[in-house]
């Protein structure tokens, strides 16, 4: 097959969704970005790029580059591997995919990536005395059992 006809199909075209492996990197940014409590203007303002920017990373629309994630990984403090944490290994040559928790589209599907239980989860961090914290974790779990559910309420 003629070189320019292979990389003219590997492109990707503007209708076509965002990589599935940049909507999970991408989420994975939006992750620490809201457990930091740093928003993209700030974070933008970091790594010299506007907030718009930062949105279009979180979303998968724009690919981030090997130099801008490892300054991403610096501003927020986490490995480069932390970017690519939970993706499924590929399977028969095929290109990694995010974990059934994560979808091409993006947004938020895993209750992990909502800012409520961000926030929750940083409130939590904040509480000093580890038996208030271990009370507050037994508890939580008491009412999640005492209302099983498969989906949580929005």
């Amino acid at each position: 097959m003629n070189a320019k006809i292979v990389d003219t199909e590997r492109r990707r075209q503007k209708s076509d969704r965002p990589n599935p492996i940049d909507v999970h990197v991408g989420a994975r940014l939006r992750l620490r970005r809201t457990l930091l409590g740093m928003s993209q203007e700030k974070l933008g303002d970091a790594i010299g790029l506007t907030f718009q920017q930062v949105q279009k990373y979180e979303r998968g629309a724009n690919r981030i580059g090997a130099s801008r994630l490892f300054e991403l990984s610096r501003v927020l403090d986490v490995p480069v591997s932390f970017f690519f944490e939970e993706l499924s290994p590929p399977a028969g040559g095929q290109n990694a995919t995010p974990s059934k928790e994560t979808t091409t589209d993006g947004y938020q599907p895993n209750p992990m990536m909502k800012r409520e239980t961000l926030e929750l989860v940083r409130a939590f961090l904040r509480i000093a005395d580890p038996q208030i914290r271990r009370r507050l974790f037994d508890l939580t779990k008491a009412i999640a059992n005492a209302y099983p559910g498969d989906q949580p309420d929005s």
